[in-house]
């Protein structure tokens, strides 16, 4: 597989050098004194030639050698070891999550470092991502004492970390989880009790500790997800001075055999089946009313983790582009349908593989340029001291967050089968790379919450957040935008296109709010993944239309005779095939939710099970 890791670092030099406002992010004290401009090349040159020498000849082993589970130890392959420590030791790692690490990356270009990681193998980076938003967790929620404890160990990656949340009888519904927590004598220790599925990463041999974050509920707290707490609880306890002092009754009780990912151990975990589990509470107990504070702080991680999952699903899907393109021009097959008699040609040469290679490429850069727009916003937000722009960005971070998990991991699956097409039986072999992508990428649209729950999370809270003003603050700029460059040479059609697609999206919010006022509150759920696909069609359009807008200006300034005239020609058309071809689907939905056929929720349970 490392010989088919095929990565460019064009497209970032372009969107953090030509498109977005980097010197604005580098003016704060954060990154002023350690970084420019002009050091951006050498990063993420640096940060591909890791991906592709370190990371890349790992993947093999993912398949290969996988996670395995034996008498309650799990293993890791030694290349995935190798590959952890030099990314953690080499400042490639959870380190850039550390608010005190001096010379942290800006994060736009953090996650660009880390795309090429992520895409080298999907299976090693849930390992060093699980650790930094763990460590952050605890950086801020815990106490200074836990913090002690743990923070700098994971941080640096000499201790992992892990989120728990799923059980077996409480997925989605986290709120019904049966693990609890019980007061010790010791101020802020807990004994923990309960069992956890689908850990990433719960139990493996490349650090010698984990640090749990679980969640569960105090003897006296509220039902429901309110009364949750969050803890950290260390696969080893260690005494005041942080040092390991023994096993603490946490154990792995299996892992799951996946279809895809399989070096990265999803595991099923017991805490206190001897009843001597114990972890640190993060925060404050519940309060009189049963009111805990579990929730809202995991959300921080999961969050981030749903950005992370989204990111990835675009990593996989670039390789496979890559891949799939790479491909077309090698493969000799068939005609031109102009010449029937003339020699054999490439196939990238026929019209169907060019539109699937372009179906690909589009998709790809407007995701991208959506994922890094929000990281550049985030940036912003975390480090400005104008509270209105703060205020702002957070909203169109909020808005952004599950179409970037969803949309993005959605597509990533589909466009990962049509870069299997490309090659035709050779894609369904595994010889080649990209059976193991389409089984790698299909994870992302099931953790971190169903691509169902970020639909509903978008529909049923962010379209409502501020009473409406954050969502229609959104869906304001870009319409602002299409205003503004509705007269750019070369783009007016796919400008007005976007305005009447933001008009059709408005449509779109009013028949689903009619449909509530009538007592039609199913309607909401009926429809709301496709109205997440529809906001991410509208989203991704917009992004990549301001891309197309800078590519047009280039062209103007360099002419068609420059070197890099081609990648600015294509992200121009990239743009055009996008507002043509995808966005029209918004139309679509739009007139599907105004017809308002009701057919699934009319039809009787026994019509699905006529098998029987």
């Amino acid at each position: 597989m490392a010989s088919n890791f095929l990565y460019s670092t064009r497209d970032h030099k372009f969107i953090l050098k030509e498109w977005l406002d980097m010197e604005k992010v580098l003016s704060f004290d954060a990154y002023k004194d350690y970084y420019s401009i002009d050091d951006i090349d050498m990063i993420l040159e640096q940060a591909l030639k890791v991906a592709r020498e370190v990371v890349a000849p790992s993947r093999d082993d993912n398949d290969r050698v996988q996670a395995v589970f034996s008498d309650g130890k799990v293993t890791v392959p030694q290349s995935f070891k190798d590959a952890y420590w030099f990314l953690q030791k080499n400042g490639w790692g959870a380190t850039n999550e550390w608010e005190e690490y001096e010379g942290r990356l800006p994060e736009p270009l953090f996650r660009a470092c880390g795309e090429y990681f992520a895409g080298a193998n999907a299976a090693l980076m849930p390992y060093v991502l699980a650790t930094a938003g763990a460590a952050k967790l605890i950086q801020s929620f815990g106490s200074e004492k836990v913090k002690k404890l743990f923070a700098e160990k994971m941080f640096t990656g000499e201790w992992a970390g892990t989120m728990c949340l799923t059980e077996p009888n409480a997925g989605s519904d986290v709120g019904d989880l049966l693990t609890k927590a019980i007061p010790t004598e010791q101020e802020g220790v807990y004994k923990i009790k309960g069992t956890k599925c689908f850990i990433t990463g719960g139990e493996q041999d490349i650090t010698e500790n984990i640090v749990h974050l679980v969640l569960a509920r105090i003897e006296g707290a509220k039902k429901g997800t309110k009364g949750i707490s969050l803890f950290a609880v260390p696969k080893m306890w260690v005494d005041d001075d942080g040092n390991i002092v023994g096993p603490n009754d946490v154990q792995c009780l299996g892992i799951e055999h996946k279809m895809g990912i399989k070096g990265s151990a999803t595991c099923v975990m017991s805490f206190g089946e001897n009843n001597e589990c114990r972890g640190w509470l993060l925060g404050n107990p519940p309060d009189a009313e049963g009111n805990a504070e579990g929730m809202a702080q995991m959300f921080q991680m999961m969050n981030g983790a749903r950005m992370e999952t989204g990111h990835a699903a675009l990593s996989e899907t670039a390789v496979a582009y890559h891949n799939a393109a790479d491909y077309a021009t090698q493969r000799i097959q068939g005609r031109p349908i102009t010449n029937p008699n003339s020699e054999r040609v490439p196939i990238i040469k026929h019209e169907d593989v060019r539109r699937m290679l372009l179906d690909l490429k589009a998709y790809v850069e407007a995701m991208r340029a959506l994922i890094f727009r929000t990281y550049y916003f985030m940036d912003i937000a975390h480090h400005t001291q104008d509270e209105e722009e703060k205020k702002k960005l957070q909203g169109f971070i909020d808005v952004a967050t599950p179409i970037i998990k969803a949309y993005c991991s959605d597509r990533a699956w589909e466009l990962c089968a049509e870069a299997m097409q490309v090659f035709g039986g050779n894609g369904y072999s595994e010889e080649y790379p990209i059976a193991e992508l389409c089984r790698d990428v299909k994870i992302y649209s099931i953790w971190e919450g169903t691509n169902y729950i970020q639909s509903m999370d978008l529909v049923g809270r962010k379209w409502m957040l501020g009473k409406g003003k954050v969502f229609a603050n959104w869906l304001a700029d870009i319409e602002n935008f299409a205003q503004e460059n509705a007269n750019i040479p070369g783009l007016e059609t796919e400008i007005a296109i976007l305005k009447d697609a933001v008009g059709a999206y408005r449509e779109i919010q009013a028949t689903i709010g009619k449909y509530v006022s009538e007592g039609n509150i199913r309607m909401l759920p009926l429809y709301a993944t496709r109205i997440l696909r529809a906001t991410g069609d509208l989203a991704c359009a917009h992004v990549i239309l301001d891309q197309a807008r800078v590519a047009l200006k280039k062209i103007e300034e360099y002419g068609k005779d420059h070197y890099d005239y081609a990648f600015y020609q294509g992200k121009v058309m990239a743009a055009k095939y996008f507002v043509h071809n995808i966005l029209p689907h918004l139309f679509m939905i739009r007139d599907i939710i105004k017809d308002g056929d009701k057919s699934v929720l009319e039809i009787e349970e026994e019509a699905f099970l006529t098998y029987k």
